[in-house]
């Protein structure tokens, strides 16, 4: 762990060495485009994935990682420009609103408001349905400047926690900009983390106090607040029916603001995601299972931030598969040397455990849904994807829902047979159509059912 100054520095060895962090910002021409300052920056090098050791060579000039791009420079370059913001202890901004509560230490965790050091419209710095089209560097930009203030609490005892967390509580609650002052114990950590697994976020600290300037609660969100007989699930289900946004949906869900009195916690935000988005969408599955099936065979696309989606819908009774292939270089295969397939499925009942594919599997389930209700239409749905290496580090399971949900919005190539719809999907791939057959259970079955239909009507006909 370095502490850097302009000028001199002075080091504390905590772990490895990353003096090329160090000559970067030496270098006169890249400090004065990253804006550095006198201020310091903490850079930890522990758990360095990319390349074991290549970063070090690369000095994020050569990409020997495999990436398009060096992740560790945009992260740094987000970082600097906001270090000149932060002075002392006392943070003054408008939140967006934003809340973060963490899920280390379950069911003590830290939980608190997400300000950053300025007074504007930052609505859209947590509001991911309007990210779409942005690129890395502005997401991570904007999102590096969210400061998180922690204070630890228990998640079934929040209510009685005090000050702080009620007024964050208001902030979560809130449908527009708040103006928000931290008074922190200490001066937020400036971390550079280098680890390929963690995504980008601002710097933290410890909360003294907090104050809050006059918050307007979204009307709709405050009756399922004060509601305390409705259950959580119904008020998630209520909310968006509504017409409420997802992520607003999301964010009161891990403040603890839904369900019975007695039954009420705080919900790490990781987990509120996805519950929302599995809550959704399973209610939406329930109503689609009524409808008729789709009479042809359908392709649906989306491009964006290197990451390809083909939605494949077929004629059948609902079932629903969500299938991955990462390529060497990317997020969640940094250091590998072929491609790694992820997958997992549901048949019409729907499955009872936790998708091995995590997050992304029920935001893509959200997006599908939706269309389907949009056309009182049940179908048999694939979702596919290629995860390219110019998808430099993970940004969140919004971009998969955000991802799927323009495919969706798109008019969809429409065919007669399976076989056409699979040669549509396997010019838009670069991995063999064959390697997604073999792995996908859905398309398999498709291909099954349909030669028991030729073959039953061949028979017929005899």
């Amino acid at each position: 762990m370095k502490r850097l100054t302009e000028g001199t520095r002075e080091t504390r060895m905590t772990g490895k060495e990353n003096l090329w962090i160090l000559q970067l910002i030496d270098n006169p021409s890249i400090a004065a485009d990253l804006n550095y300052s006198t201020d310091y920056l903490l850079a930890k090098a522990s758990g360095v994935a990319w390349g074991k050791g290549l970063c070090v060579v690369c000095k994020g000039s050569k990409f020997l990682c495999g990436k398009t791009r060096c992740p560790l420079m945009v992260r740094l370059n987000s970082y600097l420009r906001i270090m000149p913001l932060i002075e002392g202890t006392d943070i003054d901004g408008a939140s967006p609103p934003s809340v973060f509560v963490g899920r280390i230490g379950y069911p003590y965790v830290y939980a608190g408001p997400l300000v950053p050091p300025v007074h504007e419209d930052t609505s859209l710095f947590d509001m991911p349905e309007l990210w779409f089209g942005k690129s890395i560097d502005e997401i991570v930009g904007f999102r590096s400047m969210l400061i998180r203030g922690k204070h630890r609490v228990h998640v079934r005892n929040f209510e009685e926690a005090g000050k702080i967390m009620d007024k964050t509580r208001e902030l979560a609650l809130s449908i527009g900009p708040v103006d928000v002052e931290l008074a922190l114990k200490n001066r937020p950590r400036r971390y550079l983390i280098l680890d390929d697994e963690v995504q980008p976020f601002g710097p933290s600290a410890s909360i003294q106090d907090m104050r809050v300037g006059t918050a307007r609660w979204d009307h709709q969100i405050e009756k399922c607040y004060v509601d305390t007989d409705l259950k959580a699930a119904e008020a998630v289900a209520t909310l968006y029916e509504r017409g409420v946004l997802v992520t607003r949906i999301q964010r009161a869900f891990s403040i603890g603001a839904f369900g019975l009195k007695q039954n009420r916690r705080m919900v790490p935000t990781r987990w509120s995601i996805t519950a929302v988005d599995s809550i959704l969408s399973k209610n939406l599955i329930e109503q689609i299972k009524t409808y008729p099936e789709i009479n042809e065979y359908r392709v649906y696309e989306s491009r964006y931030l290197d990451n390809r989606f083909e939605v494949l819908v077929m004629p059948g009774p609902w079932s629903y598969e969500a299938m991955e292939a990462w390529y060497p270089g990317t997020v969640w295969n940094p250091s590998g040397t072929s491609i790694v397939m992820f997958f997992d499925w549901e048949g019409h009942e729907g499955r009872t455990t936790y998708a091995d594919i995590g997050g992304c599997y029920y935001a893509a389930r959200l997006a599908v849904c939706e269309l389907l209700q949009r056309e009182r239409r049940q179908a048999t749905v694939v979702v596919l994807r290629e995860a390219h290496p110019g998808y430099i580090m993970p940004v969140g399971v919004w971009q998969v829902r955000e991802n799927v949900r323009n495919a969706m919005r798109q008019a969809p190539l429409k065919y007669n047979t399976l076989e056409e719809a699979l040669a549509r999907v396997a010019s838009q791939f670069q991995i063999p159509i064959q390697q997604w057959m073999n792995k996908s259970q859905l398309i398999r079955n498709a291909l099954y059912q349909k030669k028991i239909t030729e073959f039953l009507s061949y028979t017929m006909k005899k």
